[in-house]
C-alpha cells in the first residue's frame, strides 16, 4: 500500500492565532503532527501552507513544503491545490491530516489509507470513536456520525444522533453513539471533484464539509479507530491541557 500524507497548515487561526508554530514539549504543534505522519509509513509527507513563517520552520525540520494560495477556506481546498501543483496521479491515495492533531496515532493515519485501498467503491475513508458521556453526546462541538451495517456514513451532525425516542434518559455509553474524527483519506481524482462541487445546503447549515460529499452520493467509510485519537488543539484551553498532559509547564 502506497499513500502520502498532506498536512494543511495556516497561520491565521481564528481561535488560536499562529497555533501551528506554538510549542508543545519543546517542539511546534506542526512538528509533532509531521512526526506522527512520518511514523505512519507514508511514502511522503507534505506540508501545504500559504505562510512563509510556517514554510521556513517546516523546512528547518526537514519537511517537504508546498506553497498554496491564501484564499482557501478549508484545508481540503488547500490540499487539492497542493496535489495538483505537485502532479499527483489521479488514483494516488492521500491522507488529509490536520496540522492541529499532535496526538493522532500513526496507526490510525495508516488505518484510513488502508480502508480506502481495501474498498474500491469507497470515495472517502475516515474514522470514528465511541462517545463516552452524555455531555459529549450533547456537545455541538463534537461531531457525531451514524453508520450503516458496513460502517459507511449515513449522516454527520452536531446534534445528538441517533436520538432515543424516549429521550436522553435512554442514552447509554454502550449504545451506537460515535464521534467523528476529522482525518480523511481520498484518491486525488475524487478530491478534485469534491472541491469543484458547490457547498450543499446541509453542509452550510451544520458547518460540516463532509455533508457535501454525502449530498453528492459519495460513499464514506467510517471504521472505528484502532487507537484513541487524542485531542486536537483549537483553543488556548486545549493547548494548556495538552501541555499539562506532557508535563510541559
Amino acid at each position: 500500500m502506497i499513500f502520502k500524507v498532506y498536512i494543511p497548515a495556516r497561520y491565521d487561526s481564528t481561535r488560536l492565532p499562529g497555533k501551528a508554530l506554538l510549542e508543545l514539549g519543546g517542539r511546534t504543534l506542526l512538528e509533532h503532527v509531521y512526526a506522527r505522519a512520518l511514523a505512519s509509513g507514508a511514502a511522503e509527507v507534505v506540508i501545504a501552507t500559504d505562510d512563509a513563517r510556517i514554510a521556513e520552520r517546516a523546512q528547518a525540520f526537514g519537511a517537504v513544503v508546498c506553497m498554496t494560495s491564501a484564499a482557501h477556506q478549508s484545508g481540503t481546498d488547500r490540499i487539492a491545490e497542493a496535489v495538483a501543483l505537485r502532479g499527483e496521479a489521479p488514483a494516488a491515495v492521500v491522507v488529509n491530516l490536520q496540522g492541529d492533531e499532535p496526538f493522532m496515532p500513526a496507526t490510525v493515519i495508516r488505518q484510513v489509507a488502508a480502508a480506502l485501498w481495501a474498498q474500491p467503491a469507497v470515495d472517502i475513508a475516515t474514522v470514528c470513536e465511541p462517545v463516552g458521556t452524555l455531555a459529549e453526546w450533547r456537545d455541538p462541538n463534537l461531531v457525531k456520525v451514524v453508520r450503516d451495517a458496513r460502517a459507511r456514513a449515513l449522516y454527520f451532525s452536531r446534534a445528538p444522533i441517533p436520538h432515543p425516542r424516549e429521550g436522553d434518559h435512554e442514552w447509554s455509553a454502550q449504545g451506537p453513539f460515535y464521534r467523528h474524527v476529522g482525518l480523511y483519506a481520498y484518491r486525488c481524482d475524487f478530491l478534485q471533484r469534491f472541491v469543484r462541487w458547490a457547498p450543499a445546503a446541509l453542509e452550510t447549515l451544520e458547518r460540516l464539509e463532509q455533508l457535501r460529499a454525502l449530498c453528492q452520493g459519495a460513499v464514506i467509510s467510517v471504521p472505528e479507530a484502532l487507537e484513541a485519537c487524542g485531542m486536537g488543539i483549537d483553543t488556548p484551553a486545549d493547548l494548556a491541557r495538552a501541555r499539562a498532559l506532557l508535563g510541559d509547564g
